[in-house]
């Protein structure tokens, strides 16, 4: 075909093509973007949970008969036969008894007795954006673990391109074009952060192919089976057997746990198939000083301990699987490790959101037109926090329901970026949404504590106004020196 492929390529087909890569660019790196603001603030979702719902019951601890008479109240009120059951036992950061069937959540208090169903949506929200992107579960986890992937990629190839990148490691050049100052700020920024976005990418990598990988390996190895897959590292599963059983001793579990592990906290007890003949009963001790994210005890029938699944102290290979999630989401080390995210996170942001405007100034120098992906770029990197904070609104004044917080985000985004696009040239959009997010965050964090001042007894309730005032006067006091022209 003259003009395209295998000949001289016309200026049209070109542009068309450049247009295309940059729209591929573009989305890649919005996504990106996305993901990073979302797994910041999903470091806190303990804090967000009970900043959601203050006035629910919490506790140092509950006792083992108190957390079996809750379970046992819980599967007698539920309508359906449940296949998963959790009690979740109070932690230092999340003090709280909740208990989870296939269907409903609700929390008890230090005796057992259940008080309120489990609401904390908005957390629920960003949980559900950073790991799905509130796609399809599968092929959320697939699309996340391919841009875990891309990232990981990105870092790499950076490093490769830029061979003395560690030895300029604090080389600035204050003078010349803004390119090459935001290039060399985009650099440092990468190399002195780069533990902490390469081990990002690479565990949110494992942990979104995973189940599209264990998917492929059961229908070649298992007959679709993933379970099987899984096995080797998660233990086995028994057989399911039906027939109505005498609920496990969770009770008597508990108590071994307290007796023969002190050192040992137990964060959850988990029954598959509860109150059945093949239910299997487990306690997921979280271990000190130690990444992984707890060693599940298996128990029969009776509440008797059987044995380890090795998480802990098994092969290298679980012990490593063990160790992802408390390293891709910072859920070690209390609050200084989580802190520390935050801020590795804000910047890792600022770095994805610097790449791509470099590549934009390039375009500028080269003389192409790129207002229109500039004007973009700017509707996604402040459009996000303002279509999060509109959810938030939404969520704590009750006027949207949690099913349709994914749809606001989603259209809000969305309408920023069409406003961006058609009045590319427009400067001042980027303060408008800056302004907007700080406004909306503050009317949010106050209609919440409107709504609940009658129960706000929660320790991490008033920790969590205070950081979301602080944010939303950062993003509003710069406004007040910003020159009008700025973006």
């Amino acid at each position: 075909m003259p003009g395209q492929i295998g000949d001289r390529a016309s200026p049209k087909f070109v542009t068309k093509a450049l247009s295309g890569h940059s729209a591929l660019g573009l989305t890649t790196a919005a996504f990106l973007y996305i993901l990073t603001v979302s797994g910041t603030i999903s470091v806190f979702n303990h804090e967000l949970q009970r900043w959601e719902q203050p006035g629910a019951p919490e506790l140092a601890s509950i006792s083992p008969q108190a957390a079996e008479r809750a379970a046992i109240s819980m599967l007698t009120i539920e309508e359906t036969t449940t296949s998963h059951f959790f009690i979740q036992l109070p932690t230092d950061d999340l003090p709280r008894v909740v208990l989870t069937t296939d269907t409903r959540a609700v929390v008890t208090d230090g005796t057992g007795t259940i008080v309120t169903e489990e609401a904390h949506p908005w957390t629920q929200f960003v949980l559900d954006l950073h790991y799905y992107l509130h796609l399809p579960e599968k092929i959320g986890l697939t699309v996340v673990g391919m841009l875990g992937v891309l990232l990981l990629g990105s870092s790499i190839s950076g490093f490769l391109a830029h061979p003395s990148i560690f030895r300029d490691a604090f080389a600035f050049r204050f003078s010349g074009s803004a390119r090459l100052a935001q290039a060399d700020l985009h650099n440092r920024l990468s190399v002195w952060t780069s533990p902490f976005h390469v081990s990002i990418a690479l565990t949110g990598a494992v942990l979104g192919l995973a189940s599209i990988t264990a998917f492929a390996i059961a229908t070649l190895d298992h007959e679709g089976n993933t379970e099987a897959v899984f096995a080797p590292v998660f233990g086995e599963e028994p057989e399911e057997n039906a027939e109505p059983a005498p609920l496990a001793g969770i009770a008597r579990a508990l108590t071994y746990m307290q007796a023969e592990h002190p050192d040992i906290e137990a964060n959850y007890v988990i029954m598959h198939e509860p109150k059945t003949k093949g239910q299997h009963l487990q306690v997921l001790g979280i271990h000190p000083r130690r990444l992984v994210f707890g060693e599940y005890y298996n128990f029969d029938q009776n509440g008797e301990f059987v044995q380890t699944v090795g998480m802990a102290d098994g092969k290298i290979g679980q012990q490593i699987v063990a160790s992802i999630y408390p390293v891709h989401f910072g859920s070690f080390g209390g609050l200084p490790v989580k802190a520390a995210y935050v801020i590795f996170g804000v910047i890792l942001g600022y770095v994805v959101s610097s790449g791509f405007k470099i590549y934009l100034l390039k375009q500028r120098e080269k003389g192409s037109d790129s207002l229109r992906l500039e004007a973009a770029w700017t509707g996604v990197m402040w459009g996000t926090p303002v279509a999060l904070s509109l959810a938030l609104l939404g969520s704590v004044t009750g006027t949207i329901p949690a099913a349709a917080l994914p749809a606001v985000f989603w259209i809000s985004l969305g309408l920023t970026l069409f406003i961006a696009i058609t009045t590319p040239k427009w400067k001042l959009l980027g303060q408008w949404l800056r302004g907007g997010t700080g406004v909306v965050l503050l009317i949010a964090t106050f209609a919440h504590l409107s709504v609940h001042k009658e129960n706000f007894t929660s320790p991490a309730a008033t920790s969590t106004t205070i950081v979301f005032i602080v944010i939303a006067l950062a993003f509003l006091i710069p406004l007040l020196k910003a020159p009008p022209t700025s973006r």
